[in-house]
């Protein structure tokens, strides 16, 4: 069954809620869609959104590799050679993980429709439901709470808060929202690189009383070695993001036991083949996955969660990143209650284009 054509655009889906973390504000969501159709009709959809900052590619050079370049490493292929589709995915777009994760989503929806099944099927499924935290950006103490009062009445108990500016402010934001809330909520912090390693180990010290869930990536990705110096029970709380691109980082990190928490965002590994080999490395080094994602469509929120629930070492979830677009260009693919998420069971992803 060959690919019959591939369809790719680019769409500002825009944001509701337009917010800060510690190196930029965002206001503007572009992302690009891929489309992969199948002689029999199947479509497969895939979307990327990739920060340059991160992983060196921005949605416009994404947009413009995929137009030059995804018929001649695809069209023609056939979908049931699944394994040789990643294997031209490594090599065609080797350090482009946008590129990548747009067709390697879109591939892994059509293949999953093509055997009828939801994508989760085929790699085993092992969870059936978990909560999601929602992020709250770089505010004011007081912003921050009314931002929280209303995800806690939307049912949300896991709140991320972006931090990283100034740890004196960053405290006060905590701990008002500690007493605000008591126990009713679960608190993670992601600092984006914003610390010195002096300034992280204070706000450890003084967020002890916070019972703070987890802290992504609170030193500079540029030291290989910022995490494994620090002291055992700070790195076991530590989620690393923009220090985990791809297997090499996972094996350099599980190696030098630098964190005990992965966070693996299709948009940096190059879509599900990878972030699912970063998860197998993870779990026979005894190391948790969070599952995060830039602004994204549903559409590879979606994948994302499918791959989530296929991994048993899976504990967290971060996938919000569809909640805020002021559009879309599908639904379906999960369903969010409480700021719980399940998966549709449709087949493929289970997404509809709108």
């Amino acid at each position: 069954m060959k690919i019959k054509k591939i369809f790719i655009e680019k769409v500002d889906l825009g944001t509701t809620r337009p917010y800060s973390i510690a190196n930029k504000t965002v206001d503007a969501v572009d992302n690009v869609i891929v489309r992969i159709e199948l002689e029999n009709g199947i479509v497969g959809w895939g979307t990327a959104n990739p920060c340059a900052q991160v992983v060196g590619q921005d949605v416009n050079a994404c947009y413009a590799d995929l137009c030059q370049n995804a018929d001649a490493y695809l069209l023609g292929a056939d979908i049931r050679r699944f394994g040789s589709l990643m294997d031209t995915l490594e090599t065609g777009f080797h350090n482009k993980p946008g590129s990548r994760a747009a067709l390697d989503i879109a591939l892994h929806d059509a293949w999953a429709k093509f055997l009828g099944v939801p994508l989760v099927a085929l790699f085993g499924q092992k969870t059936d439901s978990m909560p999601t935290s929602i992020t709250i950006g770089i505010k004011s103490a007081e912003e921050t709470l009314k931002e929280a009062d209303e995800y806690f009445a939307m049912g949300f108990r896991y709140l991320k808060v972006k931090l990283g500016k100034d740890v004196a402010e960053d405290l006060e934001k905590l701990f008002k929202l500690r007493e605000r809330f008591k126990n009713s909520i679960h608190i993670r912090v992601d600092a984006n690189q914003g610390y010195t390693r002096n300034e992280f180990l204070d706000f450890f010290e003084k967020a002890r009383p916070l019972h703070l869930e987890l802290i992504e990536q609170p030193l500079t990705a540029k030291n290989a070695d910022s995490f494994s110096g620090l002291p055992l029970e700070v790195r076991n709380v530590i989620a690393a993001d923009e220090s985990l691109l791809d297997c090499a980082d996972a094996t350099r990190l599980t190696a030098s036991n630098s964190c005990g928490i992965f966070n693996i965002k299709l948009m940096k590994s190059g879509g599900i083949d990878v972030a699912r080999k970063i998860g197998f490395i993870a779990q026979f080094s005894g190391v948790e996955l969070m599952w995060g994602c830039n602004d994204e469509s549903v559409i590879s929120i979606a994948a994302a969660l499918h791959t989530a629930f296929s991994c048993r070492n899976t504990r967290y979830l971060d996938l919000d990143g569809s909640f805020d677009l002021a559009r879309d260009v599908a639904r379906g693919g999960f369903l969010v209650e409480n700021g719980v998420m399940r998966l549709a069971g449709s087949p493929g992803l289970g997404i509809e284009p709108l």
